[in-house]
């Protein structure tokens, strides 16, 4: 969005405030409100806190699309609590066709740079989460293992809605279950899953050299990919 159409800074200050039943975050005294017109209820402090940066950081105009945990926060509260089976859904498809399992054909030193980074996430997923995915060469759709995809299913939906709603958008963010469930557990930083979903790219850079236009948007992803990691840190 251009500069000058962004809405106007319209507080002097942004704080962490306790609330009954959490947290919340203030703007000069008043607390903030959901798209819904809820009261932002946070669970934790440290999430409260976190937020609150991201609006105390702000300049004379708001970037409201890259304060990312404000918007995890208003998808937790206002649309989790009633989309819960439909976001477990879509986590069980990106489980089925996930970036980890799709090696390339060629190069032969590409297909081995990603079996290096993903296999250990891959193996991890069927040890801890129950969630055993096979991989193929090539872009030919698969079948995944039933029992797997109903793994990451009912393994979501034992999730509280602030867990849920950032392991769907991590999902979303990383192309990849396997990546996203190994931040939430806390087995693996966001920003270096991050890098780990960027095998692809990166190899196309060291080919053909940067594109000003493309790094600028791998470099924003990864800002979400820290913001993310700031998100499962904050929570319980």
């Amino acid at each position: 969005m251009n500069k000058v159409n962004l809405p106007k800074r319209f507080y002097k200050s942004a704080s962490a405030a306790r609330l009954d039943g959490g947290f919340t975050v203030q703007l000069d005294g008043r607390p903030l409100k959901t798209p819904a017109k809820a009261t932002l209820t946070l669970p934790t402090e440290a999430l409260a806190e976190a937020i609150a940066n991201e609006w105390a950081e702000q300049g004379e105009t708001l970037d409201l699309q890259g304060m990312t945990l404000t918007r995890l926060a208003n998808v937790a509260l206002d649309r989790t609590p009633e989309t819960r089976q439909e976001l477990a859904e879509e986590l069980a498809r990106y489980a089925s066709t996930d970036v980890t399992c799709y090696l390339a054909e060629t190069p032969t030193a590409l297909r081995y740079r990603q079996e290096a980074v993903w296999r250990p996430w891959r193996d991890w997923a069927g040890k801890e989460v129950g969630v055993v995915l096979v991989p193929v060469i090539g872009l030919m759709a698969s079948l995944q293992p039933q029992a797997s995809l109903d793994a990451v299913r009912d393994y979501a939906l034992t999730l509280d809605d602030f867990r849920l709603t950032a392991l769907a958008w991590g999902c979303s963010l990383l192309g990849s279950a396997v990546l996203a469930l190994a931040v939430e557990r806390g087995a693996l930083e966001a920003q270096l899953a991050f890098r780990a979903s960027c095998v692809d790219e990166t190899w196309q850079t060291e080919q053909w050299g940067e594109d000003e236009e493309a790094m600028a948007v791998r470099a924003a992803r990864e800002r979400d990919a820290a913001a993310l990691q700031t998100w499962f840190e904050a929570l319980p």
